[in-house]
């Protein structure tokens, strides 16, 4: 594996897209117990702000799917914290229902938020990194960018584009100090996810996988699973033969995420079609 400068959390500055809430709030709380100075991204501003309080860090506003809101949220964050030292790409949508059954507007702002905002975030933080040797992007992607699920398309589209992306950039910039890394929950016990009921694949706290973010910093690893054994898992399912596959998942019920939509799934759905690409998670 490449060998990546050091980077000592301690005063590092670490930019967190989403942050006002779930993975991106825990993974703020995270850094900054390791003494980083952390600038809290949210398009929520009072929630960035509510995060930023807790932590000691600074709150701002930030609409990843626009690359100009991007690039006022990294200028004040730098302004703020110093140069920018790690760029954590969390914010993110999930909805969920057939294909043929999701609103055009849904689609495009599931890609918008999903890809995009990762794009415009490493677009911009880049060129800093570059220029001074030393620098770290974590990719928060998903186990769903390994391993399709029925009334998941769309999102599935959009992680399995942040895997490719992560994997690709990774390579063009492993000689010039700068690693790129991929995150993989499985089903997050947040927003994100809330209604959904995604057994056997674990759902797992924001805590974890806001420490799987953390370590990454010090072990620089290409793809991290969370839990660790999904990604195997992940990795089997693609190696097995269609039909034994889809016996497999008629046993565990894979399609769930197509069925009528519990009262916790409906209120989300019903802040994404509000909201459209103006909700992150």
């Amino acid at each position: 594996m490449t060998r990546y400068p050091a980077i000592d959390l301690g005063g590092a500055h670490v930019a967190i897209t989403g942050a006002g809430q779930g993975i991106g709030r825990m993974t703020a709380q995270r850094m900054a117990a390791q003494g980083a100075r952390v600038a809290v991204g949210d398009i929520d501003t009072e929630a960035a702000k509510r995060t930023a309080a807790d932590i000691g860090g600074t709150a701002h506003h930030l609409d990843v799917t626009d690359p100009a809101s991007f690039a006022t949220f990294l200028a004040e964050a730098e302004q703020a914290n110093g140069p920018l030292m790690i760029l954590v790409n969390n914010a993110g949508i999930m909805p969920n229902g057939g294909f043929h059954d999701l609103p055009d507007e849904i689609n495009r702002a599931t890609m918008d938020v999903n890809v995009f905002g990762v794009i415009h975030g490493m677009r911009l933080a880049l060129p800093g990194m570059l220029e001074r040797g030393r620098g770290h992007i974590v990719n928060v992607a998903s186990l769903a960018g390994k391993f399709p699920v029925p009334g998941l398309a769309v999102y599935n589209a959009s992680k399995f584009a942040v895997v490719g992306l992560t994997a690709a950039t990774r390579l063009e910039y492993a000689n010039h100090g700068v690693s790129v890394t991929a995150v993989l929950p499985s089903a997050v016990d947040t927003a994100l996810a809330s209604g959904l009921d995604m057994r056997p694949i674990p759902k797992v706290k924001p805590e974890r996988i806001a420490d799987a973010v953390v370590s990454t910093v010090r072990t620089r690893a290409a793809e991290v699973a969370v839990p660790g054994y999904v990604g195997g898992l992940a990795t089997v399912a693609n190696l097995l033969p269609e039909p034994a596959l889809n016996a497999v998942r008629r046993l565990v019920r894979g399609d769930r995420a197509l069925q009528p939509d519990t009262p916790e799934r409906t209120d989300y759905r019903a802040r994404l079609n509000q909201h459209a690409h103006r909700e992150e998670a």
